[in-house]
């Protein structure tokens, strides 16, 4: 899941709430969107890997 931040980056968050504090875990923030969709796509290869 990706939001864009009033900075204007983009940040990765996980897709599932984190039970322990109720919010998503943020994965990294990038400078632009594309580079957040790919890093998405890398971290659901090595989920599955």
């Amino acid at each position: 899941m990706i939001r864009k931040l009033r900075s204007g980056e983009y940040r990765l968050y996980s897709r599932k709430v984190n039970p322990k504090t109720g919010k998503r875990r943020n994965l990294g923030t990038f400078k632009s969107r594309a580079a957040a969709e790919k890093h998405e796509r890398d971290v659901q290869y090595f989920k599955r890997h």
